[in-house]
């Protein structure tokens, strides 16, 4: 499993200034773009951005509880990026789909899929209804309402 390193930076909180960049939104856009491609430059790839307390000094015996906004980068830690080799993993559907070693298994025709679905719901129902009726309870099909105690 690869391991990274992080690294956690304060978001910015004032606008930068650039060419063809207008109006406060912008700036903050651009100061926050700048900073991550900055970084990226290093090989720190952004993870996510977080709001986070810290409790701080305030006057001799007090203290305050400040909120700063961080934003969090990792990389692969030195000397693991040559190790790191990903597997391909097979698609959930198909391994569960997969038959045995040496089993040959048919293609069933779409009749016979749609035909065991019925059978199935058929049973399903059948099921329900037996239930009902042994603990002794009524359904209002045509109302859909709720199952009442009889």
């Amino acid at each position: 499993m690869p391991r990274y390193e992080y690294k956690v930076v304060p978001a910015p909180t004032k606008g930068l200034k650039g060419k063809g960049v207008k109006g406060p939104e912008a700036k903050f856009a651009h100061a926050v773009q700048e900073l991550m491609n900055g970084l990226s430059g290093y090989g720190w790839e952004y993870q996510r951005a977080e709001t986070l307390p810290s409790v701080e000094r305030a006057g001799l015996t007090g203290s305050t509880t400040e909120w700063r906004n961080v934003l969090v980068f990792r990389r692969l830690r030195e000397g693991e990026a040559d190790a790191f080799s990903p597997e391909m993993l097979p698609a959930p559907a198909a391994a569960a789909m997969a038959p045995a070693a040496g089993v040959e298994v048919e293609p069933q025709a779409p009749e016979d899929v749609e035909a065991a679905l019925g059978e199935l719901e058929e049973s399903h129902t059948a099921a329900e209804q037996e239930a009902a009726s042994d603990e002794n309870i009524t359904t209002d099909e045509e109302t859909q309402e709720e199952p009442t105690r009889a």
